[in-house]
């Protein structure tokens, strides 16, 4: 941020802001508008776009804008030529629009976020991902095809696999070399559901399923997915450490690790529950007898394990950075490196019978794990973010894992044939 705050004063001073297209108006959606709008200068909201359009003029609202309502073609780019803001059901609309610069996807959707992002892209569009889930399931092969088209393809600061990344990268930029990316939960009950999560979803207007994946270990596995694909690491196993309490000092946490097993494996991404203070952390190694020296001079303790820390994530706040980061400079957050490493498996929330057609994550019958890619592949995982509208072949116990030979697909989805397409890319072939 102390670059890019710079150059979008250089941009406002000039009158060419950072032009903005929004695809989701929900909870996020909604505090990035307003900081776009009212706290960001050299970047402006183009247009918002929702499949529910009273939702998005709620989102226009609440960050003073008066929009123009179109789902023309023409009026839409002729408002936007003349500087109004436009809310549309159309997302295609922004994607195709020449007064937009960068798309930002945030419906967290993975079906309807591909389409999205594939749509921007080879319009010439960068696309900031406020979707951990669609990046983690296809960000591998999505990278492949924004080479392919010329543009930047990034996830998002704020957000916990950005702070990560951003913490990985100055943590290297000190010279040492990281071994494991953790993050930090409050609570992990794999059996949590909206139902359960109603009130807190309510209290913060937000929406129960993704509240509800926060608190079942999905988001966290997505997130952790995203981080590992970007830097190499893996997981110590599936799960990575299903719920571990660890409520003492950030800076001893490195007891947890048995450093040979890290070293081993490169470096690993894990989470725990419950550390006071930190939201990210990040373990690390300096070999050099004489740094070590100093960081002990610096109260960085003795090693091997070296701890750095971020207290918060402030989501919304820092998107506008990425933006930035990605219109300005090109700098993609947590590009995965290539392959994935790290991927997220579908398990059974509760008992489910034959017949029955799996809801969404966030939902009442699954919940995702981190696994590392080799496992997926050798047995089949069905991957978290696409168990909407799979038919179960046979019946499935709780916490389970689901398999493609356990579900039938819905017909037609984009999303596995870009699944297939990134095995075969990557690996030579498809298990799918």
């Amino acid at each position: 941020m102390i670059i890019v705050d710079r150059a979008l004063q250089a941009r406002a001073q000039v009158g060419l802001p950072v032009r903005v297209g929004l695809v989701g108006a929900g909870f996020m959606a909604q505090g990035l508008t307003n900081m776009i709008a009212n706290s960001t200068p050299g970047m402006r909201v183009v247009a918002i776009s929702n499949r529910r359009l009273g939702r998005a003029l709620k989102v226009s609202a609440y960050a003073g804008l008066e929009p123009v309502v179109t789902d023309s073609t023409s009026i839409f780019e002729d408002m936007a030529a003349q500087g109004r803001t436009i809310v549309t059901e159309d997302a295609m609309l922004l994607c195709r629009s020449a007064h937009i610069d960068v798309i930002v996807e945030a419906t967290g959707a993975v079906e309807f976020g591909l389409g999205i992002t594939l749509e921007a892209m080879k319009h010439g569009k960068h696309v900031v991902l406020m979707n951990a889930e669609l990046d983690a399931t296809l960000g591998p092969i999505l990278q492949v095809y924004a080479k392919k088209y010329g543009v930047t393809l990034s996830a998002c600061d704020g957000d916990e696999p950005g702070v990560q990344m951003n913490l990985y990268r100055w943590v290297k930029g000190l010279g040492l070399t990281p071994r494991v990316m953790g993050n930090v939960k409050g609570l992990q009950d794999p059996y949590r559901n909206p139902t359960t999560q109603a009130g807190f979803a309510e209290k913060w207007g937000q929406n129960p399923a993704m509240v509800t994946s926060f608190a079942d270990g999905s988001k966290i596995s997505f997130e952790q997915a995203v981080v590992a694909n970007a830097t190499g690491f893996k997981v110590q196993s599936r799960g990575m450490s299903r719920g571990r309490e660890y409520r003492g000092d950030v800076m001893q946490i490195g007891q947890l690790y048995d450093i040979g097993e890290l070293r081993e494996k490169g470096g690993v991404v894990d989470y725990v529950v419950g550390t006071p203070l930190t939201k990210v952390y990040c373990l690390a190694e300096q070999p050099d007898p004489k740094q070590q020296h100093y960081l002990s001079l610096y109260k960085m303790g003795d090693g091997p394990l070296y701890s750095f820390f971020i207290p918060y994530h402030l989501v919304h706040f820092e998107v506008p950075s990425s933006i930035a980061r990605v219109a300005l400079f090109g700098d993609s957050l947590a590009k995965p490196l290539g392959p994935p490493v790290v991927e997220v498996c579908a398990v059974a929330k509760r008992d489910l019978t034959e017949g029955e057609v799996l809801d969404d994550y966030g939902m009442y019958m699954t919940y995702g794990e981190a696994v590392n890619s080799d496992e997926m592949r050798e047995r089949r995982y069905l991957p978290e973010g696409l168990v909407e509208g799979c038919r179960l072949r046979r019946g499935i116990k709780r916490d389970e894992v689901i398999t493609y030979d356990d579900v039938s697909l819905p017909e037609g989805r984009l999303a596995d044939a870009f699944r297939r397409e990134q095995y075969v890319h990557f690996f030579g072939s498809s298990p799918i």
